[in-house]
């Protein structure tokens, strides 16, 4: 569950859910939204394998070409968090308005 719910594994699943990806790739694709070094992506994309989520695709060439792909329980979580992301940012502005009415009745009290 941790590493299906982290800040990396969220936009992993989610990118690997539209198509394979090699590692630059992925990278790439996910710094827009904040920066992840090769490290961490590495760790990410580890742990999610580990995990039976990820599929790395070694092919015999040079250099050599790793695709990451979803497994079939990777794809399953990967549309869980997907929706549950698509659900928070539809409801944003009731969360930044409810956070708003509760700072100010707590500076009231």
């Amino acid at each position: 569950m941790e590493h299906v719910t982290s800040r990396w594994g969220v936009l992993v699943l989610i990118r690997l859910l539209e198509r394979p990806h090699r590692f630059a790739e992925l990278r790439r694709s996910i710094t827009p939204i904040g920066p992840v070094s090769e490290k961490m992506l590495g760790q990410t994309l580890q742990s999610l394998e580990r995990d039976g989520l990820v599929n790395r695709d070694v092919k015999p060439v040079i250099p050599p070409h790793v695709d990451y792909s979803l497994t079939d329980l990777g794809r399953e979580a990967a549309e869980q968090v997907r929706a549950l992301a698509l659900w928070t940012n539809e409801r944003m502005d009731q969360v930044a308005k409810a956070r708003e009415h509760y700072d100010v009745a707590k500076e009231r009290a």
